[in-house]
């Protein structure tokens, strides 16, 4: 039955793939789908983008082995997108054409610009994919008992299938699919959770205060530094505004006014799911138990699935890894995409080509570009075997906080913003949330010269420290001069290309 359901699935993506093959034929269908996806539509896909396996299997794991520590997750990304609806969606929308760094370079001079931002996109891509390879192995290896390793490489082909040959339009569909899909598991899987406890949920946490001791309910079992918190905190906050393949989905809606409909769908959307992944991670620990959750994996990325058969046996277990799968199909083609593009359009066309490549050749090289971006992607993902997902996910959205976010927010905003801010900004941020990774404990265990788990306390403010002063220690009147050209369209749409 597990297999079935994992079947029906890749088949069904794969006949999008070769629907949407047949009508990817230009770069604006390639990147962007040619902007054809309504707002409804491209709410639910963008839901679908958002709602990863480290939400579902990452959040779920981490709340029923460490209790409130990981309720932070869930407000986290749900509070996150309030930003992306108030600072960036729209004036993206109107000032962009397929990859963040059109923005970026519209005031700048291009050729750095751009080679910094697509070295940014296609590296906040590569942590993001990670996360949801490795819990596509655990969930593959759960359901059909294949090897991790196999379990990876199915995975990273069947990715790199759906980009290469179908391009956004199958990507979106994907994504469409996958966020009804995942929805509706969560909502049964809330539910049966629910009425285990009379549908009461003060019943829930006093059982889990019994079960677990009041501390479980409290602050400081995961993250004993307050400051962990707070960097984690912002990480998810500032991070989903300068992650790159939640950004190109505003590219795919024809008009504003569709970008924001979008953004309308897709709070609903999120909003609800965020909510219910509370009762998936308590609802686990009391209902399959922490022994049993670590056996299956040390990280707790099976809990979602494992309460699943406690409460509906091996049948609905089969549909909610199904789900899973689903889920991570859909991401890391979204992330495939956009580092693609971002290597192609970016880096390849207007980089090495000096805007002068044509279309067929920038599509062959976003395909190539997909199957390097793969290949990788795959290679770290075996080497991140026992990392819970949305830890390695939350690292993604420092550096995305990090290296992104200050960029995009002084392009839009302050018009002495320049060429060497924006350079020195995105490799500040990148460069600095890395070297902090690798020195942290989750690298170097107790040996650590960095002792936050998550960089992003300290190299967020660098990001933006690094944009500040490579602005004030320049002069660039370029930029400063088609600013007030950038501040009218990105408020208006006015002069917007399609």
């Amino acid at each position: 039955m597990a297999f079935l359901f994992f079947a029906i699935i890749v088949l069904i993506t794969l006949l999008i793939t070769y629907w949407a093959s047949r009508r990817t034929s230009t770069t604006a269908d390639f990147y962007v789908a040619g902007k054809s996806i309504s707002g409804w539509q491209n709410g639910i896909a963008i839901a679908g983008d958002y709602m990863s396996a480290a939400s579902f299997l990452g959040i779920a794991g981490i709340i029923a082995l460490n209790g409130f520590d990981g309720f932070m997750y869930s407000v986290g990304w749900l509070v996150a997108y309030l930003v992306v609806l108030i600072v960036v969606a729209e004036p993206l929308r109107n000032t962009g054409r397929y990859t963040l760094a059109d923005m970026l370079a519209y005031r700048m001079s291009r050729k750095p610009v751009r080679a910094v931002a697509a070295l940014s996109t296609i590296t906040i891509s590569t942590f993001y994919m990670i996360a949801q390879l490795v819990g596509a192995g655990g969930i593959i290896k759960l359901l059909l008992g294949l090897d991790y390793e196999l379990s990876i490489i199915i995975i990273g082909v069947l990715m790199i299938l759906y980009v290469v040959f179908g391009g956004m339009l199958a990507t979106t569909w994907v994504q469409i699919i996958k966020a009804v899909l995942l929805m509706t598991g969560t909502l049964i899987l809330s539910f049966l959770v629910l009425s285990k406890f009379h549908f009461s949920m003060v019943e829930m946490f006093n059982q889990v205060s019994e079960q677990y001791g009041q501390a479980f309910l409290e602050p400081g079992k995961l993250y004993k530094n307050p400051l962990d918190n707070i960097s984690l905190g912002l990480a998810l906050l500032a991070g989903t505004a300068g992650l790159p393949h939640i950004l190109i989905r505003f590219y795919t809606v024809p008009t504003a006014r569709e970008a924001r409909k979008s953004v309308v769908w897709a709070m609903l959307i999120i909003g609800a799911f965020y909510i219910m992944t509370t009762f998936l991670g308590f609802g686990a620990a009391l209902l399959v138990g922490q022994d049993k959750i670590i056996l299956a994996d040390q990280s707790g990325n099976m809990s979602a699935p494992l309460l699943a058969e406690a409460l509906g046996g091996t049948y609905f277990l089969a549909f909610i890894s199904a789900v899973a799968f689903a889920t991570i199909l859909a991401v890391v083609a979204g992330l495939v995409i956009s580092a693609a593009g971002a290597f192609a359009h970016d880096f390849y066309a207007n980089v090495l080509r000096n805007g002068k490549a044509t279309e067929s050749e920038q599509i062959r090289v976003a395909r190539y570009g997909s199957v390097g971006v793969g290949i990788i992607s795959i290679i770290l993902a075996l080497l991140c075997k026992n990392q819970n997902v949305a830890f390695l996910v939350a690292l993604a959205f420092a550096v995305a906080a990090s290296a992104n976010l200050p960029v995009i927010i002084f392009s839009l905003f302050w018009k002495r913003f320049n060429t060497y801010g924006a350079v020195a900004g995105m490799l500040t941020g990148l460069l600095s949330s890395i070297i902090l990774v690798i020195i942290s404990p989750n690298v170097m265990g107790a040996g650590a010269i960095f002792p936050l788990k998550n960089p992003a306390l300290l190299s967020v403010p660098l990001g933006f420290i690094g944009a500040i002063l490579g602005t004030l220690l320049s002069k660039d009147t370029m930029s400063e001069e088609s600013y007030t050209e950038l501040y009218v369209r990105a408020n208006t749409g006015i002069g917007m290309k399609d």
